[in-house]
């Protein structure tokens, strides 16, 4: 039986009458219906395509056909629980761990991130037999109760702070403690955690963990400076905790000369625990948590089993290969250096143009451009950055969205395949738009008084 089409104004009703109204919608005031998708396009039911910057999921490029044939061709044979043996599984396995360091030899599949972030949490307290759990200020690890609690961004809106959680300053060197102009801001900020470490001791706590994403994107594509993790995990190992990295947003070669984040803070760093997700099977869910043989028999140690229903099925694995031999057979990692480096400079040309740019900063294909009404008190425009957005769909069928603390963050996270083409277009638009924006110093005070 065919499927029924409905028009968008049906769809739009329908939603707001059966999804829950906390699950929001792109352009909630004017929502574009996608239909269909590839590459990095997005078609709505009109056929009008649209260039997409926000879908880092879609990470080698939406419905690409090696990954849809791999899929299909598995769940033709067998799609069971990861009880029964299976070859995907294993090879899976081990084709992950030649990316990591060595001893991050275990692992454990799971269906999404915040599953993930979650199983991070229970593998660090049963290894350490601690419970407290430092953070990054702004961070978000995932939508689980568990992950609410470690997550700043959400926590502060919800419940609180629970007090086994302990909030770090976020090492922003545009705008937080330390800054550009700082000799060693990686040490600085580093000591924060050191400090307050040590604050924890003398409330007669222990930590477990320090959880950190390699690169924070919800606090605004943040480039950490360098020595930052190293130090970081010296002083958490050294008060009996462990070191998590979260790759979801940033995993799989998405920095370009490095397969992990991570591995921005130097070849001899090693995180302790290292979660992934959402690139990780180009929109199937799928996840992981990989970790050191010592951690993961502390986990088999407690006698409980760990059993995910649809974590590593054959289907899941065969994706998740197919992902991995299309980084490397279509040099997603060479293309993310090339088309980031050149949209990185004709965004920092375009910062020469533009006053209320106040800083370009990224790496690969992960890129922020913030928004300020005064360079110099670095104040956010956080309603120009939604006017930007709002234009950018409306006259140029291009998705962007914003991120950080005030919103003022224009990200970019396209799919992997995004070209050279691409970058230009995006460029030349805000450029535009821009150019015909009108800022006076407090008009957007005023406009929002209004």
């Amino acid at each position: 039986m065919a499927q029924e089409k409905l028009r968008k104004e049906e769809t739009l009703a329908m939603r707001n009458r059966l999804i829950g109204q906390s699950c929001r919608l792109f352009y909630s005031e004017d929502p574009v219906k996608i239909v269909r998708a590839r590459g990095q396009y997005l078609f709505d039911e009109n056929g009008k395509r649209y260039l997409d910057c926000i879908s880092n999921v879609q990470h080698v490029g939406h419905c690409h056909p090696a990954i849809t044939k791999a899929a299909a061709a598995q769940m033709d044979v067998l799609n069971t629980n990861s009880r029964f043996l299976h070859d995907n599984i294993v090879l899976y396995a081990d084709r992950l761990a030649a990316t990591l360091p060595q001893k991050l030899c275990v692992f454990y599949f799971v269906n999404s991130g915040s599953e993930a972030n979650d199983l991070a949490l229970r593998l660090a307290r049963q290894y350490t037999q601690h419970e407290d759990v430092v953070v990054l200020d702004h961070a978000y690890h995932g939508h689980l109760m568990s992950l609410i609690d470690i997550s700043p961004y959400k926590f502060r809106k919800l419940g609180g702070q629970k007090e086994w959680v302990h909030v770090a300053p976020l090492p922003d060197t545009y705008r937080g403690i330390y800054r550009e102009d700082h000799p060693n801001p990686g040490q600085a900020y580093a000591d924060t955690v050191k400090d307050l470490i040590e604050d924890v001791h003398k409330k007669g706590r222990k930590i477990s963990a320090f959880f950190a994403e390699s690169l924070p994107s919800v606090g605004g594509q943040i480039i950490l400076p360098q020595g930052y993790f190293p130090k970081v995990a010296e002083y958490v190992r050294s008060a009996g905790g462990v070191f998590v990295a979260d790759e979801v947003q940033t995993g799989f070669g998405r920095v370009g000369h490095h397969f992990w984040a991570f591995q921005l803070q130097g070849d001899g760093f090693c995180p302790d625990i290292v979660t992934m997700g959402k690139p990780m099977g180009n929109g199937h869910p799928l996840a992981c948590v990989a970790t050191t043989a010592e951690i993961a028999g502390a986990f088999t140690a407690n006698g409980v089993e760990y059993f995910n229903t649809f974590g590593g099925t054959p289907v899941s694995c065969a994706v998740g290969l197919a992902v991995l031999d299309v980084i490397v057979e279509e040099d997603l990692r060479g293309n993310a250096v090339r088309v980031g480096a050149h949209l990185k400079d004709l965004l920092t040309k375009l910062k020469a143009r533009h006053e209320i740019i106040g800083d370009v900063r990224g790496v690969g294909l992960f890129l922020g451009i913030e928004l300020v009404t005064d360079r110099e008190k670095k104040t956010p425009a956080t309603e120009a950055a939604a006017h930007v957005v709002k234009r950018l769909k409306e006259e140029d069928q291009i998705c962007v969205s914003t991120d950080g603390p005030w919103d003022n963050v224009l990200k970019f996270k396209p799919p992997m395949c995004f070209g050279m083409e691409n970058a230009e277009l995006v460029v030349q638009c805000i450029d535009r738009i821009l150019t015909g924006y009108l800022y006076c110093p407090g008009l957007e005070d005023k406009r929002k008084r209004d």
